[in-house]
């Protein structure tokens, strides 16, 4: 088969840089094309001959190679806009040379077709045209399909290293007024190895995936140290802004195979990705992926129609109410808002989506804590306390959706960093957002236990979530405790009291997992988990005795729950170097005396008269 001499066929319209650059005129607003598809050409030539132009505006979503337009030295010539501030820019706009404008990223094709973001030249970079005369904007259709639309010129510069992406991803060579021939490598990403902390953030994030869902995830660290623990899943499907090299191990292993998908079944769906040469050979006339507009990808109502979304983000630092920082440092603008709402608020509306916002718990080597009890000076809001629903870091998971204030500031110390815990609370009872005698206990010395964390079945088959009580848990115990009838609450607490206020409940759920510990076990129920059950001991150091009590609401009781929670407490007293156990217990609480008995141990009883007092030595098994 012959093959298709494009050069020939389009000879009018192709030319080399230098004379492509005499379509740009001083004044002229230009756009460059996206990430790892910018004209790297074409970029220089602007540069090496610009001697004719001045005050042009140069206009980009984000690029990955060289900038020089943003030296010093041209600043008479370009004048910068960026839509994302990229590594390469970043030093000039502290400098004040250039501009960011913060938008959704949804919305800046409209800008462009309005002309309120008027484009005079677009530079663009291309696969070979086919024998139809289509070009491929391969690996960055993003906002550079609408750019060359709207542009009164478009230059490009056509790249055989472009891999041929399929979707609405071509542009036809009667649309492009130049074709500059110039193959060179296409920019590749890296990222580096992911470290502990990233990895515990992935792995959080993964408990949230559920099988058959559809995720977004973009670039970087984080999304390279969720792929590890995603290789499990069953029937993802990827919906998302961009993507990078992670996504090759997680269709090779099957975890992505997209045939649940909602919309656009059985294809991935992005608007671009940066990653290796690896990624690029592997999109490369691959029928799987699809490539699509921002208009498209980033639409809220497209988003939203895929069941069991999962939007992955980034934050910078999140203050105790829930307003999240995504591009800046302070004052100094560090990134951009990007597609961070797109997403957020199309998989909040998702049957069963779940908007989720990542971040290690510190930045600056662990010296500053990322949640704050209010944002640094000059920082802005980019997802508001209304919209933002999971926070994720390496220390759990903080659903803040629906919850109050006091609620909010629990949930997102309990994932904060240990050593920042206590100046936490003492700045949020400052602020009246939690109680003031809330309990501040040494965040550093009292550290969740992740290892006691199980799942087990009862004996009729229902699966139980087993784990230790966290001070976020108050209001779900507080529940539990109020649904107790009157005859489980006397036999519990052998009194005929009904109320369970805050200055006690918080003593059960703020432990120190050594000298007090308590498992609570749970069911998913309509607002989160759901208690059924709690198991405590309280150890006295000096004589190496626990005082061990559980209870059981009353609709799951006989199923097994009370021997499991006495037994696995009894595990794991035994390895922390408990002696013995003892309880006291109402001669009318049959099921609990039975539970003691058939434990397994020798217990020893006592009968005052009104109650039994159980004892029992840890090491004596029967």
């Amino acid at each position: 088969m012959q093959e298709f001499d494009w050069k020939k066929k389009y000879g009018q319209k192709i030319g080399d840089a230098a004379a492509a650059i005499k379509f740009i005129k001083s004044g002229n607003s230009i756009f460059i094309g996206t990430g790892c598809g910018q004209p790297q050409h074409l970029v220089n030539a602007l540069v090496e001959h610009s001697s004719h132009i001045y005050d042009a505006h140069i206009i980009h979503l984000l690029t990955m190679g060289t900038a020089p337009y943003a030296d010093e030295k041209y600043r008479d010539k370009f004048k910068m806009n960026s839509f994302f501030i990229a590594d390469n820019v970043r030093d000039a706009l502290h400098r004040g040379i250039g501009d960011y404008t913060p938008i959704f990223l949804s919305e800046i094709p409209q800008e462009f077709e309005t002309g309120r973001i008027p484009i005079d030249v677009a530079l663009i970079s291309v696969s070979p045209p086919d024998a139809g005369g289509l070009c491929s904007l391969g690996v960055s259709v993003d906002i550079v399909k609408s750019a060359a639309a709207n542009a009164r010129h478009v230059i490009a510069q056509v790249n055989a290293n472009m891999p041929r992406t399929f979707g609405n991803s071509f542009i036809h060579v009667n649309d492009i007024d130049f074709l500059v021939p110039f193959d060179e490598d296409i920019i590749e990403a890296s990222v580096s190895e992911s470290d502990e902390v990233l990895r515990r953030i992935g792995q959080n994030i993964a408990g949230l995936v559920e099988d058959g869902s559809t995720i977004e995830c973009g670039i970087g660290r984080i999304p390279q140290a969720l792929a590890e623990f995603l290789k499990d899943k069953k029937n993802l499907g990827v919906h998302t802004e961009m993507f990078g090299d992670w996504i090759i191990d997680l269709i090779e292993c099957g975890a992505i195979t997209c045939k649940k998908k909602t919309l656009n079944r059985g294809k991935v769906v992005a608007s671009f990705c940066m990653g290796s040469r690896r990624l690029y050979d592997y999109i490369d006339n691959n029928p799987f992926f699809e490539f699509y507009p921002t208009e498209y990808v980033n639409d809220v109502t497209i988003i939203s129609q895929h069941e069991k979304m999962v939007g992955i983000n980034i934050g910078l630092e999140i203050d105790l109410t829930g307003q999240v920082c995504a591009d800046s440092l302070g004052y100094q603008f560090y990134s951009g808002i990007g597609g961070q709402i797109d997403f957020i608020r199309g998989t909040a509306r998702s049957r069963g989506g779940k908007p989720i916002i990542a971040m290690p718990s510190t930045a600056k080597a662990g010296q500053v804590s990322r949640v704050v009890p209010c944002l640094t000076e000059g920082a802005g809001v980019v997802t508001t306390r209304g919209d933002v629903h999971y926070v994720v870091t390496e220390y759990g998971v903080a659903y803040l959706h629906g919850k109050t204030i006091r609620e909010r500031v629990l949930e997102l110390i309990n994932i904060a960093h240990p050593k920042f815990r206590t100046k936490l609370i003492q700045a949020a009872k400052a602020q009246n957002y939690i109680y003031a005698d809330q309990i501040e206990l040494d965040s550093e010395k009292v550290i969740y236990p992740n290892e006691l964390e199980r799942y087990d079945t009862l004996r009729d088959g229902t699966e139980i979530f087993f784990r230790p009580v966290k001070p976020t848990d108050e209001a779900a115990l507080s529940e539990m405790l109020y649904s107790l009838s009157e005859t489980s609450i006397r036999t519990r607490y052998m009194a005929q009291t009904m109320t369970f206020p805050h200055k006690d409940v918080q003593r059960l759920t703020n432990v120190d997992y050594i000298h007090n510990l308590a498992i609570v076990g749970t069911v998913p129920g309509v607002s989160g988990e759901e208690f059924v059950a709690i198991a405590q001991y309280f150890l006295d150091p000096k004589t190496g005795s626990a005082e061990v009590a559980f209870l059981v609401q009353d609709e799951w009781q006989q199923k097994g729950m009370g021997t499991f929670l006495l037994n696995y407490l009894a595990q794991v007293a035994k390895k922390r170097g408990v002696k013995r156990f003892y309880a006291k217990v109402l001669p009318t609480n049959k099921a609990m005396l039975s539970v003691f008995h058939n434990s397994g141990y020798e217990v020893r009883t006592e009968f005052d008269g009104e109650v039994y007092s159980i004892t029992y030595d840890l090491a004596e098994k029967k």
